[in-house]
């Protein structure tokens, strides 16, 4: 599972007290979140580019892999505290909501976001990374998405309808399926963007029982519970992997890619 699994790509930039809700986790959000496949990083340096935006950097799990000699790599994050554990990590970042952020005239190469596009406007955001992009610059916009299924979901969706069912879509969501990004192809087209696409990687990662409840605490709206709900859920998402003897969560990366005029 992943954030989010409620909502569109088109309301979920509207909600901005989960997309700044990250912050009171930051620290552990650096640790639990899952890094991104190789490939996909290989892929978008493809041309080397040498000036990078990373569009909700967070604390910077996906900016740290663009980084490297000769390039420069600027986050953008909205979340104070999220920024802060990324500047720990060396990283320069600027706090602001991308569509209000000032570029101040600076033009990139690549701009990524991982696991946060959904959090920006999809038609202001498309509009924004075209100016901010050189032409022929790259958008490369990412998400990892579990693809749980048979015993594993039934054993997680038991825990959910114990104790927090109004949850459930979560756990349900997007297993073994792909997640819906029409409303970002379709700004990114119409911004006049070339060869919109997109494409999957598949890798995988185990999770013992307390890494994978670390996890469950950056879910922002698991994260906005109240807390003996959260605490109850927490409790009951640890037993029910435990009883499993760990998660091997296969993740499907979606990448949505497009060229800048």
């Amino acid at each position: 599972m992943v954030d989010p699994a409620s909502g569109s790509d088109r309301d979920l930039h509207e909600q901005r007290d989960r997309a700044v809700s990250f912050g009171s986790v930051a620290q552990l959000y650096d640790r639990a979140r899952p890094t991104y496949p190789d490939a996909l990083v290989r892929d978008l340096l493809t041309g080397d580019p040498r000036d990078v935006l990373d569009v909700g950097c967070g604390t910077g799990r996906a900016a740290l892999l663009f980084a490297g000699p000769g390039r420069t790599v600027l986050g953008v994050e909205p979340d104070a505290a999220m920024a802060d554990v990324a500047r720990g990590h060396g990283l320069v970042v600027e706090v602001a909501g991308f569509e209000e952020w000032d570029d101040g005239g600076r033009r990139f190469d690549l701009l990524v976001s991982g696991q946060a596009w959904h959090w920006v406007d999809p038609e202001a955001g498309a509009a924004k990374a075209r100016t901010v992009l050189r032409p022929g610059g790259r958008v490369g916009l990412f998400w990892n998405m579990d693809t749980m299924t048979g015993d594993d979901r039934a054993a997680l969706d038991a825990a959910y309808e114990t104790v927090a069912p109004q949850l459930m879509h979560r756990n349900r969501s997007y297993g073994g399926k792909r997640a819906p990004r029409e409303p970002v192809l379709a700004a990114l087209a119409g911004a006049g963007f070339a060869e919109v696409a997109q494409r999957e990687y598949s890798w995988q990662r185990h999770y013992a029982a307390e890494d994978y409840v670390q996890l469950v605490q950056t879910f922002s709206d698991h994260n906005l519970l109240p807390p003996p709900e959260r605490e109850a859920l927490l409790a009951a998402v640890g037993d029910a992997v435990t009883s499993m003897g760990g998660l091997d969560i296969t993740y499907e990366c979606q990448l949505i890619t497009a060229l800048a005029p």
